[in-house]
């Protein structure tokens, strides 16, 4: 598992740490999947809901609160496959 896997994983868990009501999957060009369900965040790569892939650099600025994940969706920075109602929850989680 990379740096910015595990990292990510951390920062995720302590951000919605009652979990989440759903999958979601962020894929981080490069560098691994991270699965998010209602044990929380962990690297993997099974199905979800919804799935969003970024660069580990946008995906990085979303958790840092440097970019918003709405606006990266806009500008073509974050593309989402599936539940985008699913997509927008965790946005929600996240912001």
């Amino acid at each position: 598992m990379s740096d910015v896997v595990t990292e990510a994983v951390a920062q995720l868990n302590e951000k919605i740490s009652g979990g989440f009501d759903g999958t979601a999957k962020f894929d981080i060009e490069g560098e691994g999947s991270i699965i998010i369900d209602e044990n929380g965040a962990r690297a993997g790569d099974d199905d979800a809901d919804v799935t969003m892939s970024a660069t580990a650099e946008t995906f990085k600025a979303i958790l840092d609160g440097e970019e918003n994940p709405t606006a990266a969706f806009m500008s073509g920075k974050l593309a989402v496959d599936g539940d985008m109602g699913m997509a927008m929850k965790l946005a929600g989680v996240l912001g």
